[in-house]
């Protein structure tokens, strides 16, 4: 798991890419974040390098 909360981008998406880079081929790594731009910026990210989103969830404060 990686916990970004608090975190403002670009953070959460280059400590994804960080995790990434570390995990194995076919790891799944869920991200908890705060930041409502990685609603957006992480789909981006995972598109553009060719990674598999797997899954969002946005709960409402």
């Amino acid at each position: 798991m990686l916990d970004t909360q608090g975190l403002n981008c670009p953070e959460p998406v280059m400590m994804l890419h960080q995790a990434i880079r570390k995990s194995q081929s076919g790891a799944v790594i869920k991200v908890l974040a705060t930041d409502p731009s990685t609603t957006r910026d992480i789909p981006k990210f995972c598109m553009h390098l060719g990674h598999e989103l797997v899954e969002q969830q946005v709960q409402e404060a």
